[in-house]
């Protein structure tokens, strides 16, 4: 291989791709800048300018001897690493993310990308290494955030393209309500007021199935979020995972309170009361841990009733809603009072409107 003459920058073939080679003398102990290109004549056109800048910049003193400047913006892209573009996304998202989001879904994300890191426009391994490790909806919702944060690095032009933009969508099963009838929900609330060990919850029980609140609300309620006459309730916050957030939606919803709830509520305030008291404290007068709840009280209150199929806490929001729809309450107001959409109400009880009979004239 011909040596450059003194103070040039020689351009080389190696294995099909161009490279340049740098002069001896020069400030920079790296000898060879590959370039990324296929060595094509139209691509010689492009390595001979670059090499005319680098001597160029080595006559008037100021060659980059890290050689960044030289390297195309895609090749520079090509080194950013998958968890470097997820942690400048979630800094970014910082301040529109919940605590709870950042603590622990993105942490979940952060986990899997770096038990497996690769170059940004490598993400199909990564994916392919994760699909074969991990359930398919757990890869789903990691796959659906490192899309976003990919997409956005695209938009601030830390990548060309989205690596996961073509990513198939896999088809979710769709979940049905299940709820309770209203027959399970009295033999459920009756089997936690006879439990020896569990009646302490049967409010907390009750006012579940009374209002449709989500679990983690219900956990955060405290008598502030009650009006002195008990006729009705602000949902506000939630506790999720220890940590104290604004409900599901972001937006605090008003529940009106019936009578069975005034009576419920009643019977729980002290005499007197301190607005900061928790409505449904757990024995220890903490918060009660709706995790833990579920897992013991819930489980085996429910276990002990052999004609009862055994399903989630949660189902307790979706027996309220349910009653409601079949006693023909408006679905524009059965999403006010729980805090959704009418048209998530419409998509996942679509079975339970329809079945709601035309009312004579």
């Amino acid at each position: 291989m011909a040596r450059n003459k003194k103070g040039t920058v020689a351009v080389e073939a190696v294995k099909g791709r161009l490279r340049l080679r740098l002069p001896r003398f020069s400030i920079c102990t790296k000898r060879y800048l590959s370039l990324g290109l296929d060595d094509t004549l139209e691509n010689r056109k492009i390595a001979i300018l670059k090499a005319a800048e680098i001597e160029k910049d080595l006559l008037y003193e100021n060659f980059d001897p890290s050689l960044r400047k030289y390297k195309s913006p895609q090749q520079q892209r090509e080194k950013t690493l998958l968890v470097d573009i997820w942690n400048a996304y979630v800094e970014a998202k910082k301040p529109e993310v919940s605590l709870t989001t950042l603590n622990t879904d993105f942490r979940r994300v952060y986990r899997k990308i770096t038990s497996f890191p690769v170059a940004a426009f490598e993400a199909r391994k990564f994916q392919n290494w994760l699909t074969k490790k991990y359930s398919q909806e757990v890869s789903r919702r990691t796959l659906v955030q490192l899309k976003a944060a990919c997409g956005w690095a695209v938009k601030q032009g830390l990548l060309m393209e989205n690596p996961l933009m073509n990513t198939p969508k896999k088809k979710v099963k769709k979940s049905f309500p299940e709820p309770f009838t209203e027959a399970e929900r009295d033999a459920i609330i009756k089997a936690f007021e006879n439990s020896p060990h569990y009646s302490f919850y049967t409010p907390f029980v009750k006012f579940q199935f009374f209002t449709g609140a989500r679990p983690s609300e219900t956990v955060a309620l405290r008598w502030r979020h009650i009006d002195e006459e008990l006729t009705f309730i602000t949902f506000s916050e939630a506790l999720v995972d220890g940590q104290l957030k604004d409900t599901k939606t972001h937006q605090p919803r008003i529940f009106p309170v019936n009578q069975a709830i005034k009576e419920l509520l009643t019977s729980l305030r002290p005499v007197p009361y301190s607005p900061d008291l928790l409505v449904f404290p757990s024995k220890t007068g903490k918060s009660i841990d709706e995790h833990n709840f579920s897992n013991r009280a819930w489980k085996t209150v429910l276990g002990g009733l052999k004609n009862i199929k055994h399903r989630a806490f949660y189902k307790t929001r979706h027996t309220f809603i349910t009653s409601c729809l079949e006693k023909g309450v408006p679905v524009a107001l059965v999403a006010k009072w729980v805090g959704n959409s009418p048209q998530v109400i419409w998509s996942s009880y679509a079975g339970i409107i329809s079945e709601v009979p035309v009312p004579e004239p």
